[in-house]
């Protein structure tokens, strides 16, 4: 049985900026106007980040737009929200970001088949400018095989 999951927001940037190295699920705490509006796509996680603080999982500058019918249950758009995981797998998070200097990087906010609302976590490193330039680079290159074979299967 495939699962059948539809994506509220993406984080295109961050596999431009980082090396992804491992992801994760995690719920996340919000309130029901924000809820609405992420449905409607008033999404952003340009420039957010996840941040473990006391044994819990924080996500920082997530932006959601004020749902235009919340009237006064309307939240701050970049208010701190919650990431719910189990406390071992922070724990483990924790580490790994202590230790190798990682970053947790969220890369999509999606509704899982019970319609419930997910972020997919990263555990990721910052690439270098070379590494950026590498990329595009091998993405060209590609582009132009494709290309010539797609031409060349023409005639």
């Amino acid at each position: 049985m495939e699962k059948k999951s539809r994506d509220l927001v993406t984080n295109r940037k961050a596999r431009h900026d980082y090396h992804i190295l491992e992801t994760f699920e995690a719920g996340i705490e919000l309130i029901g106007t924000e809820v609405k509006s992420l449905r409607a796509g008033k999404g952003n996680l340009k420039d957010s980040f996840a941040k473990v603080e006391n044994g819990e999982l924080f996500l920082y500058n997530m932006h959601i737009s004020p749902y235009e019918k919340g009237n006064i249950f309307n939240k701050d758009p970049l208010r701190t929200r919650k990431l719910l995981m189990h406390k071992k797998q922070i724990n483990r998070l924790a580490g790994q970001v202590k230790e190798k200097g990682l970053t947790l990087i969220p890369l999509k906010v999606y509704l899982n088949e019970r319609g419930l609302v997910k972020v997919e976590l990263a555990l990721a490193k910052g690439k270098a400018l070379y590494d950026k330039r590498e990329d595009i680079k091998r993405r060209d290159a590609n582009r132009e095989m494709e290309k010539a074979f797609k031409d060349y299967n023409k005639m």
